[in-house]
């Protein structure tokens, strides 16, 4: 079993830039991929960015060249690193974890944090 906490959402303008943090805790931290997804008011969720256990990378093609995202298994954390952010990317940012596969499909995720709001606006 794992409980995800997901921060760092805020108000920030266009251009600017944030850090979503996910905290984990739980156990086999390490063999899970890890997921952000994110969901704008109105629309459906979607992936933004994963990384496999093996640190295998995927960015949906709205942030490839924006967006980063990373994990540190000694502390049961991963990060999304947003630059150059938009209008566009305003949503609730949510992180998962699962052991079944990778990539930004949200079937392959068990575990899923409550979100944290980020707001692209002047």
């Amino acid at each position: 079993q794992v409980q995800l906490v997901e921060s760092g959402g805020e108000l920030v303008q266009p251009g600017g830039s944030l850090r979503l943090s996910c905290q984990a805790s739980g156990s086999s931290w390490d063999y899970y991929s890890i997921a952000w997804f994110r969901q704008a008011p109105g629309k459906d969720r979607e992936g933004v960015s994963s990384i496999s256990s093996d640190g295998s990378t995927y960015y949906a093609d709205s942030v490839k060249g924006r967006f980063t995202i990373s994990r540190d298994n000694g502390k049961k954390m991963a990060y999304l690193q947003m630059n150059s952010l938009g209008p566009e990317d305003t949503a609730l940012y949510y992180c998962a974890a699962g052991a079944r596969g990778e990539g930004l499909g949200d079937f392959w995720y068990d575990y899923w944090g409550r979100g944290t709001q980020v707001i692209v606006s002047l």
